[in-house]
């Protein structure tokens, strides 16, 4: 008799369990339903490489915005920003629909700027993600990958110089520099991630193991190609 009930049982939670799987994957990709996609297209390579901020947040840069890191959205506004070094800030609001893609061009416009100076110093860079924003003096220059490897790099004048490197879903590093002319500064670190929740909107597929942060102080200028 115990064997009978312990079978029951047994059978009782399979079918269960069976169910239980059957109706995962149905409520796990519900949330999909309610949320839009926004993609992008650029030209040159100075739209594929320029920054992405949606509501205020930077999301990665344009041409890596698909497949697995496409942009879910929320239904609603929201503001949208591509920014490039040496070109105006695009800008455009969209309303996300349910369910609904959109799909946004970017041309980027040459802005107005200043002569370069007569001596420069040169700052590689070498951080994982390769896709995290940098930003000189506050204001953003380009991705990791922009700046690293031989032949690239980010030429600065001399003198004290902020850099922030940012991601979401890791912690911000920052540094300063002093380099003087001729000089070649190398910034070699790894992000950690951060559990601190991340607001929309959503950059799906982002994965990476690092868990700790060192820096090569700096050696040796950097110029963007």
């Amino acid at each position: 008799m115990k064997r009978q009930i312990s079978n029951t049982h047994f059978l009782t939670w399979t079918l269960l369990a069976i169910f239980i799987m059957l109706l995962a994957p149905e409520k796990m990709f519900a949330g999909n339903d309610v949320m839009g996609e926004v993609r992008f297209e650029g030209r040159s390579n100075v739209e594929k490489t320029s920054g992405v901020w949606i509501d205020g947040q930077y999301v990665g840069y344009l041409k890596e915005l698909k497949g697995s890191k496409k942009v879910m959205l929320l239904p609603g506004e929201h503001a949208i920003i591509v920014r490039q070094d040496g070109y105006q800030d695009f800008t455009q609001e969209v309303v996300v629909q349910p369910g609904e893609t959109q799909l946004i061009r970017v041309a980027m416009a040459k802005a107005a700027t200043g002569p370069m100076p007569t001596e420069t110093a040169l700052v590689k860079i070498e951080v994982h993600p390769a896709r995290a924003a940098v930003f000189l003096d506050g204001l953003f220059v380009g991705h990791v990958g922009e700046f690293e490897g031989a032949g690239r790099g980010m030429k600065v004048g001399p003198g004290e110089h902020q850099i922030r490197i940012a991601l979401p879903g890791y912690q911000t590093f920052e540094t300063k520099i002093n380099p003087i002319a001729d000089q070649k500064v190398e910034i070699k670190t790894e992000l950690a991630r951060t559990d601190a929740p991340l607001t929309a909107p959503l950059v799906q597929g982002e994965n990476s193991d690092s868990t700790s942060t060192k820096v090569a102080g700096s050696a040796v200028p950097a110029t963007k190609p």
